[in-house]
């Protein structure tokens, strides 16, 4: 199927800005690179920059084999390529430097919120176009609608990894709010995201595998515990959803695992790699839920930061 040329300037209109945009970071990042900032928070790992790093190299792996299963036929589809690659560096860049903030980096982690949303139209647009429109049919074989939100959630975590290095107070904000519980209630909304876009493609493959419920059951939890944390009396421990997490996180590890029986089982099994790579089930897409565990145990050390800080300040 060709893309229509409306589609096809649109998107090399995101990829020409994307160009652009790491053009002029490269550009700019040399000469103008800010001092390093240190604050309360830049000496401690807080793991959402290494919940950033392993979500942008999931997302990165699973455009890489799903577009390249599209003939990268429209120019945007390089766009999370390269944004998710800066996502992954910068990320990985913050964890080796914990003491500084970079403007180059946070711009890499906006250009993946942006192009996580462009790539959410794009894919929006091509359900819509096929026979029949919004259909189950289309949502099963269409370009799946929560890929590019993974792209603009690595994004924000790493945005927010940025923002707390740079804050001095030892209870840190986002939006006026305390950081913890906005990261809580962040992460337990993407992991519901995550969950119903398995639910999508594991009911298409008919749950041929007792496991495949899995991913329907323990992360759901995760995100009600997460949930609970960033809306109820501050506490000290979350002993229970920092195990749950845990699960999460292994579920996450061990889904790539099944990923790969799964490829062994298609006709000529890994000997055949270059095809079953592509149409058996993809390896990348589940460690987006050891990334968001990651992420949401980082959210718990906040809040459970913020309540030993109020004890020293006698609250």
């Amino acid at each position: 199927m060709r893309t229509k040329p409306l589609p096809a300037l649109a998107g090399g209109v995101v990829l020409g800005a994307v160009v652009g945009v790491v053009m002029r970071a490269v550009t700019e990042a040399q000469p103008s690179e800010k001092p390093a900032t240190r604050s309360y928070h830049a000496d401690k790992p807080t793991g959402l920059s290494g919940a950033a790093a392993l979500l942008a190299a999931s997302v990165l792996a699973d455009s890489a084999l799903e577009h390249y299963r599209g003939s990268f036929e429209n120019p945007a589809m390089v766009a999370p390529l390269i944004s998710s690659a800066l996502t992954l560096g910068s990320s990985a860049g913050r964890i080796f430097s914990l003491s500084r903030t970079r403007p180059s980096r946070q711009k890499a982690f906006v250009l993946s919120i942006a192009v996580g949303a462009a790539g959410l139209g794009f894919h929006i647009y091509n359900v819509f176009k096929r026979p029949g429109g919004l259909s189950w049919l289309n949502l099963f074989y269409g370009a799946p609608v929560g890929a590019p939100a993974a792209l603009s959630i690595s994004g924000w975590l790493g945005l927010a990894a940025e923002r707390l290095a740079a804050q001095a107070a030892p209870a840190p904000r986002f939006f006026g709010l305390p950081a913890g519980r906005v990261l809580a209630a962040f992460t337990s909304l993407a992991l519901i995201g995550d969950v119903a876009e398995v639910a999508l493609f594991h009911f298409r493959g008919a749950f041929q595998n007792p496991f495949m419920y899995a991913p329907l059951a323990l992360p759901p939890i995760a995100a009600g515990l997460l949930a609970k944390a960033a809306v109820a009396p501050i506490a000290k421990t979350h002993l229970l959803t920092r195990a749950w997490l845990w699960t999460t996180f292994l579920l996450g590890m061990a889904g790539t695992g099944f990923h790969a029986y799964g490829v062994s089982r298609a006709m000529g099994g890994w000997r055949n790699w270059s095809q079953n790579l592509i149409d058996g089930p993809p390896l990348p897409a589940p460690p987006s839920f050891s990334a968001l565990s990651v992420a949401g145990l980082a959210a718990l050390s906040l809040i459970e930061r913020e309540a030993h800080a109020g004890d020293r300040q006698g609250r």
